[in-house]
């Protein structure tokens, strides 16, 4: 192992070690109003972007931000092309800014966001900004490493990107596949049983090459989730109907922060252990994204509370 690779790996994990992890986010949840979290976080890596935060979005925003910017730094402490393993698992900031701008061409009464700078993490960014509308957007994406989503309306726009972003997770870092497939299989089945939605064929191609051709093709919830391959069906083991996928998705973040943490406990050095800081920093930003939301609700239980759990 090179000594740049080990000297990432230390400062990674240095880095995860200043978060405030599921006790903090507990106490950021418990706090009576959204005010009052903000405060409490003021302690936390998280205040550089927080404490200039007004309201639930904008303080959540914030924390994703946070996360963003380590992810740079962290990136730059890694020796020569080691950003390239950290640009997949980074690729939902890209689609994000993606959705801020399909949101204001709707002409929607919110002012979108300033996108997020992704520096070295970014994909295809520059390319996708420029574009006016959606079929641009549709065209700038094919001509970058991407790929057609298939279509030119705002969900057949995301719902590629988010297919093509598991599919290069997948192939480019290896330690995370399991993740990949996991947000697949939440993907597909959201859009099959949840919304109903046909498939694409470019989405359709990149699901069965995680998840083979059967649970694409399903036509019913319990047909998908008997055509998963085993090493994907754990996501939805214990969902009996389509319902009950946002407790799947729990079950995602926390098989992350468990795979993770164990990533990071299991060596000196070497890109298993920054895969790891990556997915334990991103569960961190997950978790208190749902803190905050429980603490503008006055520290009641609600979805927010559950997904602390």
């Amino acid at each position: 192992m090179s000594a740049g690779w080990v000297a990432g790996a230390v400062r990674a994990k240095a880095l995860v070690n200043r978060y405030p992890g599921a006790d903090g986010a507990r106490e950021i949840a418990a706090c009576a109003s959204l005010d009052d979290a903000l405060q409490r976080m003021a302690a936390t890596p998280y205040s550089r972007y927080v404490r200039t935060a007004v309201g639930l979005s904008e303080a959540q925003r914030a924390v994703t931000a946070t996360l963003l910017w380590h992810l740079r730094v962290l990136a730059g402490w890694l020796p020569r092309g080691g950003a390239r393993l950290l640009v997949p698992l980074a690729a939902g900031f890209e689609i994000a800014n993606v959705a801020s701008r399909l949101r204001a061409q709707d002409d929607r009464p919110a002012q979108a966001p300033e996108p997020y700078r992704l520096g070295a993490l970014e994909m295809a960014w520059r390319s996708l900004e420029h574009a006016g509308t959606p079929a641009e957007l549709r065209a700038a994406l094919a001509a970058s490493p991407w790929g057609d989503p298939g279509g030119d309306t705002p969900w057949a726009l995301i719902t590629g990107m988010r297919m093509a972003a598991a599919r290069r997770t997948a192939v480019a870092v290896p330690p995370a596949r399991r993740w990949a497939e996991g947000r697949a299989v939440l993907l597909i089945a959201r859009e099959l049983f949840v919304y109903q939605r046909s498939l694409s064929r470019p989405v359709r191609r990149d699901a069965a090459r995680l998840l083979g051709a059967r649970a694409p093709s399903a036509a019913s919830y319990q047909e998908f989730r008997e055509g998963l391959p085993a090493t994907a069906r754990w996501v939805v083991a214990d969902v009996a109907e389509p319902g009950g996928l946002w407790r799947a998705e729990a079950g995602w973040w926390r098989t992350v922060q468990h795979d993770g943490a164990v990533m990071l406990r299991g060596g000196r050095g070497g890109p298993r252990v920054v895969v790891g800081a990556v997915a334990v920093l991103s569960v961190d930003a997950w978790r208190v994204r749902a803190a905050l939301e429980s603490a503008a609700r006055g520290g009641r239980p609600g979805e927010a509370s559950d997904a602390l759990a």
